[in-house]
């Protein structure tokens, strides 16, 4: 048993790991989704729908100042005929209290009640509570650099001298509400504790009867969607959007909704859950599925993309073959690249593998230009290593092939340069990181010409790159569903075009076993027998 053990690779044990998660995460997503119903609806146990009797609805939506509506209330829609299978939508505009003008809040209050009466009149009504407020710091306005048109001052916090944002009251414009439509049976014993806090029971003789499953869906608030409020306005338009919702989504829906709430109290911003609501909203169910398989692949072929990187790096002996610039360049480019991704607040998905990435990054300028580092107390020495003679051939091809870049490359710098100065977006979109993603498609480019001066391509860590290649058709999904900036979406297709000509290369040159393999030793002298070494 323990040589079986002994046996099993790393990388083996880690795709185990892989695969049990995966099936787990399945298995949980179908405890969610499926709920088992009363099977003998004659059984005591079983709760039936309040919708089964047809009864006549009516839909009121109030606005009040206080969640229990104490101080008054104000009705803002009613639909008489109100049938739980017909979605709508409508647009409606909403008198703004003088308190909610005033950094205050305004909440919704939306009953499904018997029609003809009012909601506190009918024991049988369902309602639920939804914030049309919540509280963001206002952006400021952009800012041209040549007109010099000034910034609207940011709002200070109360008693402070430093430029202290202050959140300020938003307006959310969509109030989007859901039924359960289906006239499902449950069984008592196997109520899910999800769907427990919006049943509403009452016994009708022997018989159990739960009312209808009304829902509020704050996935649907989104930040594009916020208007700021101020004294001047004193209405606010609001739409109101009703559709059914199935069982199993509720439930989904339930649980998403709660994770976002708990991450919100762990410190998350609006912001940040807004970017998470983002991929429930906006994304189709089984569209959403597949991206969770994709990004669990995505995590998977990141790490060992890592793993055969810091491998492949950690036994190279010879820099022959590979641009030394361009390694710099990657490291420099991809610590720019976490730090605005940082900056934007971008999904962790994307954040953490970028992070470990310019460590290893780091770690490779040290491997490329051979640098020792010694400690004289607190100050570090930095020593140079020396060049062989196919290292020197490999530097001055490089060299070239940065004096054909730079060609193209200062053109570009002026003309982005210019761009910058002249748009009104000139001061938020002339960062190093916007510089870094332009740029960075060239400076691929001299390892690719490296290669073709070598007619070679034993050089590169292939399996390392396989995996990070992988990765970029998956991040070619990722461009559109998770939240990151443009620069960086387009930055995955443009490793698209220098992954497939890395693949022409690799066709073009095949391996010649008297050159040296990335860890600079040639086939030949590792195919020579092991006893000739005694005889000499």
């Amino acid at each position: 048993m323990l040589t079986m053990f002994q046996k099993t690779s790393f990388t083996t044990l880690i795709i185990g790991v892989f695969v049990v998660y995966v099936l787990h995460t399945c298995w949980v997503m179908y405890g969610i989704v499926y709920t088992k119903p009363c099977e003998n609806t004659k059984f005591e146990n079983c709760i039936k729908p309040y919708l089964a009797g047809k009864p006549r609805l009516q839909l009121s939506i109030y606005t009040a100042l206080r969640p229990n509506a104490d101080g008054g209330h104000t009705l803002i829609y009613k639909e008489e005929d109100f049938d739980v299978d017909s979605k709508f939508e409508r647009t409606v505009n909403v008198s703004i209290p003088k308190k909610t003008r005033n950094n205050g809040t305004l909440y919704a209050l939306a009953f499904v009640h018997q029609a003809g009466v009012t909601p506190w009149q009918d024991q049988k009504q369902v309602h639920l509570v939804a914030q049309l407020t919540t509280y963001m710091v206002p952006k400021p306005a952009e800012v041209s650099l040549i007109s010099g048109e000034e910034t609207p001052q940011v709002r200070l916090a109360e008693g402070g001298d430093t430029a202290v944002e202050r959140p300020v009251s938003h307006w959310r414009s969509r109030l989007t509400l859901n039924v359960v439509s289906e006239e499902f049976v449950f069984d008592k014993d196997f109520l899910p504790s999800d769907v427990h806090r919006f049943l509403r029971v009452f016994q009708n003789g022997k018989k159990m009867i739960y009312l209808p499953l009304l829902f509020v869906d704050e996935l649907s608030n989104r930040v594009k969607d916020l208007i700021e409020i101020n004294n001047t306005r004193t209405e606010l338009p609001l739409t109101i959007s009703y559709d059914t919702i199935s069982l199993g989504k509720l439930r989904f829906w339930i649980h998403m909704q709660d994770a976002v709430y708990s991450l919100q109290q762990f410190g998350f911003t609006e912001k940040d859950a807004d970017e998470i609501k983002g991929i429930f909203v906006d994304t189709n169910l089984y569209f959403l599925a597949l991206t969770f398989f994709v990004a669990a692949f995505h995590l998977l072929f990141d790490f060992l993309a890592f793993k055969n990187d810091i491998s492949f790096w950690k036994q190279k002996k010879s820099m022959m073959g590979m641009s030394s610039k361009a390694v710099l360049w990657r490291c420099f480019s991809t610590i720019v690249i976490f730090m605005y991704l940082f900056d934007e607040q971008t999904s962790l998905l994307v954040l953490i593998p970028a992070g470990i990435g310019s460590l290893i990054e780091v770690w490779k300028v040290k491997k490329a230009f051979k640098i020792q580092i010694f400690w004289k107390g607190v100050r570090p020495t930095f020593i140079f290593g020396k060049s062989d003679e196919s290292e020197k051939r490999t530097e001055a091809y490089d060299t070239l092939a940065m004096k054909y870049l730079s060609y193209v490359l200062y053109p570009l710098c002026i003309g982005g340069a210019v761009y910058a100065l002249v748009f009104p977006f000139g001061i938020l979109t002339a960062r190093p990181s916007t510089g870094v993603y332009a740029f960075g498609f060239l400076f691929m480019l001299p390892q690719l010409f490296v290669n073709y001066k070598f007619k070679s391509v034993a050089h590169l860590p292939w399996k390392a790159f396989m995996y990070k290649a992988f990765n970029t058709f998956i991040d070619d999904v990722f461009a559109f569903v998770i939240t990151m900036p443009t620069s960086h979406r387009l930055a995955c297709f443009r490793d698209d075009v220098v992954f497939l000509v890395y693949l022409y290369q690799r066709w073009l040159y095949p391996v010649d076993k008297t050159r040296m393999n990335e860890y600079g030793l040639s086939y030949d002298e590792e195919e020579k027998p092991k006893g000739k070494a005694h005889r000499d």
